[in-house]
């Protein structure tokens, strides 16, 4: 895989940042791809140009508004409160048919730079519930997509059955821990870094760090 070309989905945020440094030591050639789709906060667009930008892989952004005209939630309006799901209901930040409709155009995007390899930062094992962010369906996908494009497309989901803590130890273990806490965006309520620190979002990535950080440091003093 070393001499050939891959798209990460990107968001600028932890996964996706991860997802993007696993992919610069995979492949020869890496590129990304970002959706404008109205989101809360642009500034997440913005995150994710400085980041590519400061690891020079190319950045484009695919605009996605309609998403915004067709689902309303917490994540493409401001005026919806950002809650967790109760009584087996999804959060109010889950955004119908987005992983769908990323995958699709970026798997266009792919094919169209000769790109074989597409990467995504979904988890099943330590998410919010989203039905797209689960392994079957990023499957049944990829072949679909293959059978409408007749191609030979690829997707990666590196981070699919770790949870925070063991995203956080393979940024680590990538040598940019320091970087994906400092330079990317998680925070439903647009903060850099840490975040708010009380938003879902928030909680499960502090959470994680905390984590992953105890058993590193449990293991350095045995």
């Amino acid at each position: 895989m070393k001499q050939e070309k891959a798209v990460v989905v990107f968001s600028g945020g932890q996964d996706s940042t991860t997802c993007l440094l696993w992919a610069l030591t995979q492949y020869e050639e890496v590129y990304t791809v970002t959706f404008d789709y109205g989101q809360r906060h642009i500034e997440e667009i913005k995150c994710a140009e400085e980041i590519a930008k400061e690891l020079n892989v190319p950045f484009k952004v695919l605009d996605m508004q309609l998403i915004n005209q067709l689902s309303p939630n917490a994540l493409t309006r401001s005026d919806i409160a950002v809650t967790e799901g109760a009584d087996g209901e999804l959060p109010s930040t889950f955004v119908p048919g987005r992983n769908h409709l990323f995958l699709s155009f970026a798997a266009v995007y792919a094919q169209s730079i000769g790109a074989r390899h597409i990467i995504t930062g979904v988890c099943e094992s330590d998410f919010s519930g989203y039905p797209d962010c689960r392994d079957v369906f990023v499957k049944a996908l990829n072949v679909s997509i293959n059978l409408a494009m007749d191609s030979s497309l690829e997707f990666h989901t590196p981070l699919m059955w770790l949870d925070k803590a063991e995203t956080w130890k393979l940024a680590d273990e990538l040598g940019a821990l320091d970087f994906v806490r400092e330079k990317t965006l998680t925070c439903y309520e647009g903060v850099r870094g840490d975040g708010c620190g009380e938003c879902p979002s928030c909680v499960l990535r502090s959470r994680g760090l905390t984590t992953y950080l105890a058993e590193k440091q449990g293991s350095e003093t045995k």
